[in-house]
Protein backbone atom coordinates (compact mmCIF):
# COMPACT_ATOMS: atom_id res chain seq x y z
CA UNK A 1 0.00 0.00 0.00
CA UNK A 2 1.36 3.31 -1.00
CA UNK A 3 2.23 5.64 2.41
CA UNK A 4 0.93 9.82 2.61
CA UNK A 5 3.79 11.66 1.69
CA UNK A 6 5.22 14.85 3.62
CA UNK A 7 4.07 16.70 0.21
CA UNK A 8 0.59 15.47 0.02
CA UNK A 9 0.40 15.98 4.07
CA UNK A 10 1.63 19.78 3.90
CA UNK A 11 -0.50 20.09 1.13
CA UNK A 12 -3.85 18.79 2.71
CA UNK A 13 -2.05 20.88 6.39
CA UNK A 14 -2.10 24.03 3.51
CA UNK A 15 -4.98 23.70 1.68
CA UNK A 16 -7.18 22.98 4.79
CA UNK A 17 -5.97 26.55 6.44
CA UNK A 18 -6.56 28.24 3.23
CA UNK A 19 -10.25 26.84 3.53
CA UNK A 20 -10.56 28.16 6.54
CA UNK A 21 -9.15 32.07 6.09
CA UNK A 22 -12.19 31.77 2.83
CA UNK A 23 -14.18 31.30 5.38
CA UNK A 24 -13.35 33.52 8.09
CA UNK A 25 -13.06 30.71 10.33
CA UNK A 26 -11.51 30.64 13.69
CA UNK A 27 -7.44 29.91 13.94
CA UNK A 28 -7.02 26.11 12.97
CA UNK A 29 -4.35 23.74 13.77
CA UNK A 30 -3.94 20.45 11.68
CA UNK A 31 -2.43 17.37 11.87
CA UNK A 32 -1.88 14.71 9.29
CA UNK A 33 -1.45 10.88 10.61
CA UNK A 34 -0.18 8.17 8.55
CA UNK A 35 -1.94 4.52 8.88
CA UNK A 36 -0.53 3.75 12.06
CA UNK A 37 -1.02 6.95 14.15
CA UNK A 38 2.18 8.46 13.41
CA UNK A 39 2.37 12.09 12.83
CA UNK A 40 3.76 13.12 9.23
CA UNK A 41 3.04 16.95 10.08
CA UNK A 42 1.52 19.47 11.91
CA UNK A 43 0.70 23.04 11.84
CA UNK A 44 -1.47 25.66 13.41
CA UNK A 45 -2.27 28.89 11.68
CA UNK A 46 -0.92 32.07 13.63
CA UNK A 47 -2.97 32.53 16.56
CA UNK A 48 -4.36 29.18 16.83
CA UNK A 49 -4.59 28.32 20.90
CA UNK A 50 -1.91 26.28 22.53
CA UNK A 51 -4.71 23.05 23.00
CA UNK A 52 -6.07 22.77 19.15
CA UNK A 53 -3.43 21.01 18.05
CA UNK A 54 -3.28 18.19 20.89
CA UNK A 55 -8.04 18.48 20.25
CA UNK A 56 -6.92 17.79 16.23
CA UNK A 57 -4.59 14.43 17.07
CA UNK A 58 -7.21 13.31 18.97
CA UNK A 59 -9.40 13.49 16.60
CA UNK A 60 -7.51 11.95 13.87
CA UNK A 61 -6.20 9.50 16.10
CA UNK A 62 -9.54 7.75 17.51
CA UNK A 63 -10.48 7.86 14.19
CA UNK A 64 -7.96 5.55 13.07
CA UNK A 65 -8.00 3.62 16.09
CA UNK A 66 -11.29 2.85 15.81
CA UNK A 67 -11.27 2.76 11.66
CA UNK A 68 -14.19 5.50 11.91
CA UNK A 69 -14.53 9.01 10.98
CA UNK A 70 -15.03 10.97 13.84
CA UNK A 71 -17.99 12.20 12.90
CA UNK A 72 -19.35 8.21 13.35
CA UNK A 73 -17.36 8.18 16.34
CA UNK A 74 -19.61 10.83 17.80
CA UNK A 75 -22.62 8.79 16.83
CA UNK A 76 -21.18 5.81 18.39
CA UNK A 77 -21.02 7.84 20.98
CA UNK A 78 -24.66 8.75 21.30
CA UNK A 79 -25.73 5.60 21.01
CA UNK A 80 -23.14 3.25 23.44
CA UNK A 81 -21.74 5.90 25.85
CA UNK A 82 -20.29 3.35 28.04
CA UNK A 83 -18.06 1.64 24.95
CA UNK A 84 -16.92 5.42 24.19
CA UNK A 85 -16.18 6.04 28.11
CA UNK A 86 -14.37 3.06 27.95
CA UNK A 87 -12.32 3.95 24.93
CA UNK A 88 -11.56 7.37 26.05
CA UNK A 89 -10.24 5.74 29.65
CA UNK A 90 -7.90 2.87 27.61
CA UNK A 91 -6.78 5.73 24.50
CA UNK A 92 -5.55 8.06 28.17
CA UNK A 93 -8.43 10.40 27.19
CA UNK A 94 -6.64 10.78 23.48
CA UNK A 95 -9.78 10.35 21.78
CA UNK A 96 -12.01 13.21 20.78
CA UNK A 97 -15.83 11.89 19.38
CA UNK A 98 -16.27 15.07 17.35
CA UNK A 99 -16.51 16.18 13.84
CA UNK A 100 -12.83 17.02 12.30
CA UNK A 101 -11.23 13.92 12.07
CA UNK A 102 -11.31 12.40 8.71
CA UNK A 103 -9.93 9.14 7.34
CA UNK A 104 -7.63 9.71 4.56
CA UNK A 105 -8.36 6.54 1.70
CA UNK A 106 -6.66 5.50 -1.30
CA UNK A 107 -8.83 5.00 -4.47
CA UNK A 108 -8.92 1.01 -3.29
CA UNK A 109 -10.80 2.85 -0.30
CA UNK A 110 -7.61 1.51 1.55
CA UNK A 111 -6.96 3.49 4.93
CA UNK A 112 -3.81 5.19 4.18
CA UNK A 113 -4.24 7.56 7.55
CA UNK A 114 -6.18 10.67 9.17
CA UNK A 115 -6.61 14.58 9.28
CA UNK A 116 -7.20 16.14 12.38
CA UNK A 117 -8.68 19.84 12.43
CA UNK A 118 -9.36 21.74 15.53
CA UNK A 119 -10.09 25.62 15.69
CA UNK A 120 -13.55 25.98 14.92
CA UNK A 121 -16.46 24.54 14.84
CA UNK A 122 -16.77 20.79 15.00
CA UNK A 123 -18.49 21.06 11.34
CA UNK A 124 -16.21 23.40 9.90
CA UNK A 125 -13.18 21.92 10.92
CA UNK A 126 -14.55 18.80 9.09
CA UNK A 127 -15.34 20.95 5.87
CA UNK A 128 -11.13 21.76 6.20
CA UNK A 129 -10.48 18.56 6.93
CA UNK A 130 -11.92 17.33 3.45
CA UNK A 131 -11.09 20.06 1.11
CA UNK A 132 -7.16 19.41 2.27
CA UNK A 133 -7.29 15.64 1.54
CA UNK A 134 -9.41 16.18 -1.94
CA UNK A 135 -6.52 18.44 -3.00
CA UNK A 136 -4.11 15.50 -3.09
CA UNK A 137 -6.40 13.42 -5.00
CA UNK A 138 -7.05 11.03 -2.05
CA UNK A 139 -10.41 10.12 -0.88
CA UNK A 140 -12.14 11.70 2.38
CA UNK A 141 -13.80 9.55 4.74
CA UNK A 142 -16.33 11.71 6.57
CA UNK A 143 -18.07 8.70 8.28
CA UNK A 144 -21.43 9.22 6.39
CA UNK A 145 -21.97 5.31 5.58
CA UNK A 146 -25.27 3.82 7.71
CA UNK A 147 -23.04 0.76 8.11
CA UNK A 148 -20.40 2.20 10.12
CA UNK A 149 -22.65 3.08 12.80
CA UNK A 150 -24.28 0.46 13.65
CA UNK A 151 -23.50 -1.34 17.34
Amino acid sequence: MRRITLDEANTMIDTAIAKGHELDLGKLSIVVLDDGGHPIAMKRDDGSEFLRPKIAHAKAWGALGMGLASRALLAKAQKLPVFMGALSQLSDGGLVALPGGVLIRDSDGSVMGAIGVSGDLSDTDEVCAVAGVEATGLQADIGDNPDWLRP
